[in-house]
């Protein structure tokens, strides 16, 4: 069983479109201030951003608003060039001369990760925020150069994958590389805080972990022929398992990765049930709920649930119950929401201790400053850089995504899935990855109808 990297450990990043000019001014109250000093001769941390949606997009923005960061974007690669324009336009409209990408250093296509990642410099930051089938590609490429990366999750969408993390991450480490990865509430003070007192035995034992991300969710529309559909399937990624992992991971491997930080320690089996509403109009590979069952070493057990089907209860938080008291982890999109009750009532008029945060509805594109964990991240990232620390989340992220594609094969399979099956598992949707190209057939295909089929418990192995 692997312990935890506890190192410690932002913006909501989907909405960076939206919101604009509201940005810059927001950072003065970030926590980290960083020493300026860097071995480039001209002091410059030089971005390349691999993945220009509004992931990318809002990465790029809190790099470029860490206090005394002295960071440029110089680099942009996307495989849509629509999507890299319009990046660049809100970007330099927002950042003005720290965003230096002339055309010749716009790249679009399958390969234009490499021309990106090879404008930097040692020293420099390559982010990839594509989908997760292409994180293994591009990390070990951005390692082969000897840049530092800051990447997003998820990480990779099966085992195979997930081993070309590790290994990335082994060689990194080797060259002193610093590696950020996109579990932006490990670098959450309020949260850190809590487990500290966890860690004191405040709760007493952690037993029971109840994690929660209910919303409306959403559906594919059917795929018409014509159509390029390999491109048309990475446009819309998160509903492809081969290319995004699936909706479930990319928005559960967050409350995941909760409840193996509660623990300190990586779920030993998982066992769960999952499926679709009756004549469900999605055309997708997804399901529509999710109830796994973690199980850890000590038999303590981590609940997660995510179910995406309109006009139901939605929840968005992630609680902990120990053998003295409960807590609350985790509040509606990733607000800090972090309080200690005085017994195992979850209540308002039974809270013991609250970090302190005054919740708001508008978290997710308003908050600021030092207790958002989008930022603090990136304030951690370039201060190790500037100072040569060591930092590298490469191997926790991906046991994170690995504890989560372990759940996910568990309720696609209908079996028991163990760690190490799980991490002794070489299974990859598209085993033909590192030669795809727009000539490429998909690896899945739409019926006559355009649909995709969705997992059957049962028949369907992913481990």
């Amino acid at each position: 069983m692997k312990r935890n990297d506890l190192s410690p450990g932002s913006l909501s990043r989907r909405d960076f479109i939206k919101w604009g000019g509201t940005l810059a001014g927001g950072s003065a109250l970030a926590a980290v201030a960083i020493p300026r000093v860097h071995a480039a001769e001209d002091n410059t941390i030089r971005l390349a951003l691999v993945g220009c949606g509004g992931r990318g997009s809002g990465a790029v923005a809190n790099a470029l608003t860490v206090p005394n960061g002295n960071a440029r974007l110089v680099a942009m690669a996307d495989l849509f060039p629509e999507r890299l324009a319009a990046s660049q336009k809100n970007l330099a409209r927002e950042f003005g001369p720290a965003v230096d990408v002339p055309a010749d250093r716009r790249f679009v296509g399958f390969d234009a990760y490499r021309k990106a990642i090879d404008c930097l410099r040692p020293g420099d930051v390559a982010l990839l925020t594509t989908h997760s089938a292409f994180r293994p590609i591009h990390l070990e490429y951005a390692v082969e150069k000897g840049v530092n990366v800051f990447m997003e999750k998820s990480f990779a969408p099966d085992p195979a994958g997930i081993k070309r993390i590790i290994r990335a991450g082994e060689a990194a480490e080797k060259k002193n590389l610093k590696i950020a990865a996109g579990l932006m509430c490990r670098h959450s003070p309020a949260r850190q805080a809590l487990i500290k007192r966890i860690r004191d035995g405040e709760l007493g034992e952690i037993m029971w972990i109840r994690a929660y991300r209910m919303d409306a969710g959403g559906g594919l529309p059917p795929y018409k022929a014509g159509e390029n559909e390999l491109l048309w399937q990475i446009r819309r990624a998160p509903w492809f398992l081969w290319a995004s992992s699936g909706r479930f991971i990319g928005l559960m491997v967050h409350q995941i990765d909760e409840c193996c930080w509660l623990k300190d320690a990586w779920p030993i089996s998982a066992h769960g049930v999952g499926g679709r509403i009756a004549n469900s109009p999605d055309a997708s590979e997804n399901v529509d709920s999710y109830s796994i069952e973690y199980t850890f070493a000590d038999g303590a057990k981590a609940m997660v649930v995510g179910r995406y089907i309109p006009n139901c209860y939605n929840e968005f938080a992630t609680f902990a119950h120990g053998t003295k008291r409960a807590a609350q982890f985790s509040g509606n999109i990733h607000a800090p929401t972090v309080r200690t009750y005085k017994s195992q009532v979850i209540a308002a008029d039974n809270i013991d201790w609250n970090y302190g945060y005054q919740e708001r509805k508008d978290w997710s594109t308003r908050y600021r400053g030092s207790e958002s964990p989008w930022q603090e991240e990136w304030n951690v990232l370039l201060a190790a850089i500037r100072a040569d620390r060591r930092h590298n989340e490469a191997r926790r992220a991906a046991y994170a995504d690995l504890a989560s594609i372990m759940g996910r094969a568990a309720v696609h399979s209908g079996r028991v899935i163990t760690w190490e099956e799980a991490l002794a598992s070489d299974f990859a949707f598209c085993p033909n990855l590192d030669s795809l190209n727009a000539d490429s057939q998909p690896p899945v295909r739409a019926d006559a109808e355009g649909r995709y089929a969705p997992p059957i418990p049962g028949a369907c192995n992913e481990i």
